[in-house]
């Protein structure tokens, strides 16, 4: 059996079971694992819908051009449909989008517009208004409008909500799932309550987003709209794919609860996701007391972690933003480091040797080695401090002479915090020996730096 195209293996994805980071809540958790469609993201779904209707109503003719506003996903699957089907695309991205996702669109042939993220949606640089223009300036182009396009709900009525039906034999009792255009939620929610009303459809919003409140009051507050990171999730317009009518409940989540519960996915269950799943992982937990013995709650996980490795995954980039509450190690602080040569000195070097060198590396201190041994160490105070002492002496003198009790030799798992019990006016380093096995120093200079 073989498939005719990439478009074909779009949908059937798998339903997983969620064990490690649910143990304590009393209910069944189960995961639609959205990475296996071609493009990684449940949006290849939509955006092949929207792309067949357009076809279909002669919105589009061959070799045209599609527009699209997109966070990534949606533009990544348009962009697959595209090369099969011999469309060319331009696609409009704000500028908190990852690096990765911007490069995955354009290795398939994609233009890229980068747009500013602070700004308001109906701005002439906001990526809504910079996709509008460029739809009406380019002939035989379609702006798909994934916010408003109908097309994206069908998609997730007609694949998503029956492949859960299906895949739960109907015992689904919760769906829990990160809300942006509102296709997903709106789609599958409706297709599932059609089956049983009881079903409850819970959507995840982040802060900074205005879709929450207006759902609890109908009042569209620009207070409640501000700068956020979460990729893939709330809005600063309300979308008509959303159908708050389906929506019984949405749950906030922070950046940092989203960024930390993606990560434990990947370290805990072994699913690398995207920032959005951690979110809806993070909303499952803030909700947990709701939930009895007998519930199944399926959740969705929109996008694969491949597009957020220089962000979530990045060490640096979440203690840059306190999303890491652990603390700073020694191995973290050697892999901060510019240079991580372990120099040394022999213990029948001259004193005149040793300042020598010292002063070519433009360093402060160095441990004393013979055959792969710490017998000691030096630092700059020594030396001066010997040398004003002998002025005439210090060319033949070696080493081993002068040379103090080695730096103590600490585990690279140690905690920074500690390093204050051994760097004091007598010990000016410590050695520490890293996973791979490798010697470095670690200085004062070195934690203030990192820090």
């Amino acid at each position: 059996m073989y498939y005719n195209s990439i478009l074909d293996t779009i949908g059937k994805t798998p339903l997983v079971k969620i064990n490690k980071i649910t143990s304590e809540l009393p209910c069944t958790v189960l995961a639609k694992v959205e990475t296996f469609n071609p493009g990684h993201s449940i949006k290849d779904r939509m955006a092949l819908k929207m792309l067949e209707d357009a076809e279909k109503n002669g919105l589009i003719k061959p070799g045209g051009t599609i527009i699209e506003c997109t966070s990534g996903n949606t533009g990544m699957g348009l962009a697959i449909a595209a090369c099969v089907k011999g469309y060319h695309c331009i696609f409009t991205t704000s500028d908190k989008q990852s690096k990765e996702k911007i490069d995955l669109l354009r290795s398939l042939g994609a233009e890229v517009v980068v747009c500013p993220t602070n700004v308001s949606a109906d701005d002439p640089r906001s990526y809504y208004s910079v996709a509008e223009r460029i739809n009406k300036s380019t002939p035989n182009s379609y702006w798909c409008n994934q916010y408003d396009n109908p097309s994206n709900t069908v998609a997730h009525y007609e694949s998503t909500g029956p492949e859960i039906w299906e895949q739960t034999e109907g015992k689904i009792t919760h769906l829990v799932v990160g809300v942006g255009t509102g296709g997903t939620i709106s789609g599958t929610g409706k297709y599932l309550k059609e089956q049983n009303p009881n079903v409850k459809i819970w959507g995840i919003d982040t802060y900074g987003s205005a879709l929450k409140k207006y759902h609890e009051t109908g009042e569209f507050d620009e207070n409640e709209i501000y700068a956020y990171i979460t990729e893939g999730i709330g809005e600063d317009i309300i979308p008509k794919n959303v159908d708050f009518d389906v929506i019984d409940h949405f749950e906030k989540v922070t950046d940092k609860d989203g960024a930390v519960y993606t990560r434990r996915l990947a370290r805990e269950e072994g699913l690398l996701l995207g920032y959005s799943a951690g979110s809806a992982m993070a909303g499952l937990m803030q909700m947990k007391d709701k939930f009895k013995p007998d519930d199944v709650v399926v959740l969705i996980f929109h996008d694969h972690g491949s597009r957020y490795i220089g962000k979530i995954f990045n060490d640096d980039w979440m203690r840059d933003r306190g999303f890491l509450d652990e603390e700073m190690t020694l191995q973290d602080l050697i892999r901060r480091k510019s240079d991580k040569r372990f120099m040394t000195l022999s213990p029948d070097q001259t004193v005149k040797e040793a300042i020598e060198k010292m002063r070519m590396e433009d360093i402060s201190q160095m441990p004393v080695v013979e055959n792969g041994s710490i017998l000691g160490s030096i630092d700059e105070t020594k030396l001066l401090a010997y040398v004003l002492d002998n002025p005439l002496q210090h060319s033949d003198h070696h080493v081993a002479s002068i040379m103090d009790e080695p730096f103590p030799e600490l585990s690279s798992e140690t905690s920074c915090k500690k390093l204050s019990r051994y760097l004091n006016k007598q010990i000016s380093a410590v050695i520490v020996k890293d996973k791979a096995g490798q010697r470095h120093i670690i200085t004062q200079y070195d934690l203030i730096h990192a820090v």
